[in-house]
């Protein structure tokens, strides 16, 4: 689904553009959580549980990975979950921050995956770096230990230094630091994520 070159867009971008939908999933005509999806999905790439969580994926590129897990699933050995089926499950079941987090650590997966997950309070957000069984809980509680106030997610495992060629995460940390936590609002971020290179051609 090729580039563009006169509209400068994705034309896979453009297609699900039109085929993005908000939902309310209720039960008893009561919310069990919200998402953000495409039309005829029936898994969830990103949601949140009002007052209890907030929860969206990232790719993560490992060749130990999605094909394997693909190919051994279709060989019979499926105790491996579909990551959005996983997500899904999470946001209909999971009744708190540490319950989602715990379930999205420990499941096995076919396929490598970041979460990232948001709590209902101060320094309570974290990113879960995900392998077939493969797990890491990146906490902000300890950046906010190390003087940081965020956590900074660009398609690359944080304890490794991104490639030079697709190197997102150093100048988003420079625009963080240069706002200020005190200083922040929805615009802001709304203008580092959508500034050159932290938005590029991959990453739209």
């Amino acid at each position: 689904m090729g580039w563009d070159s006169k509209n400068g867009t994705w034309l896979a971008t453009e297609i699900l553009r039109r085929m993005t939908v908000q939902l309310d999933f209720q039960r008893n005509k009561t919310t069990v959580f919200k998402a953000t999806n495409f039309v005829g999905y029936v898994g969830m790439v990103t949601g949140m549980k009002p007052s209890r969580f907030s929860l969206t994926v990232d790719e993560r590129f490992k060749f130990i990975g999605g094909y394997i897990g693909f190919a051994e699933w279709i060989l019979g050995k499926r105790n491996g979950k579909w990551m959005s089926f996983l997500t899904r499950e999470v946001l209909e079941n999971a009744t708190s921050y540490e319950e989602a987090q715990k379930t999205l650590a420990k499941s096995v997966l076919l396929a490598p995956v970041y979460f990232i997950l948001g709590g209902n309070r101060s320094g309570q957000a974290s990113v879960i770096t995900r392998g077939l069984k493969f797990f890491d809980v990146w906490e902000l509680g300890s950046e906010i230990k190390n003087g940081s106030w965020y956590l900074v997610e660009t398609n690359y495992d944080h304890w490794t230094k991104p490639p030079y060629y697709d190197d997102r995460r150093s100048p988003a940390k420079r625009c963080l630091d240069k706002f200020g936590a005190n200083n922040f609002s929805m615009a802001n971020l709304f203008n580092v994520l959508s500034t050159k290179p932290m938005n590029n051609k991959v990453s739209d």
